[in-house]
């Protein structure tokens, strides 16, 4: 029987999701599907029609 809003995640508890996103941060690259796509399809647009130019 669960109970609801309780939940228990072994890599949350053992550190290996924090560990993953300090190294992500420090590297530059997204650890996740979702976040390693939106960096490609930025850096295709960004190569594709050029960066925004500030003034």
């Amino acid at each position: 029987m669960k109970i609801p809003g309780l939940s228990f995640s072994l890599k949350r508890a053992l550190g290996i999701s924090g560990l993953k996103t300090k190294i992500a941060r420090k590297v530059g690259v997204p650890t996740t599907k979702q976040g390693l796509e939106r960096k490609i399809g930025g850096a295709i647009l960004k190569g594709l029609f050029g960066g925004k130019k500030k003034k």
